[in-house]
């Protein structure tokens, strides 16, 4: 089964990036698209990492906290 033909879901990880699952189409602030060549990604919400929009796992030294 591709990543296409899965249905999309997004998971708040608790203190870390948004999960996405599944078939999405991700476009950076320009609007251009962005590959997705893994079925799950990890999105940053803690504005630090390197490879935005994606996780590099800064969050964890930096102490980054979530209320959910």
């Amino acid at each position: 089964m591709s990543v296409h033909d899965e249905h999309p879901t997004i998971t708040a990880y608790p203190d870390g990036p948004l999960l996405v699952r599944g078939a999405v189409d991700l476009v950076d602030a320009d609007g251009a698209p962005i590959e997705q060549r893994r079925r799950t990604v990890a999105l940053c919400r803690c504005g630090l990492s390197a490879i935005k929009p994606f996780c590099d796992g800064t969050h964890k030294p930096a102490g980054f906290r979530t209320d959910d």
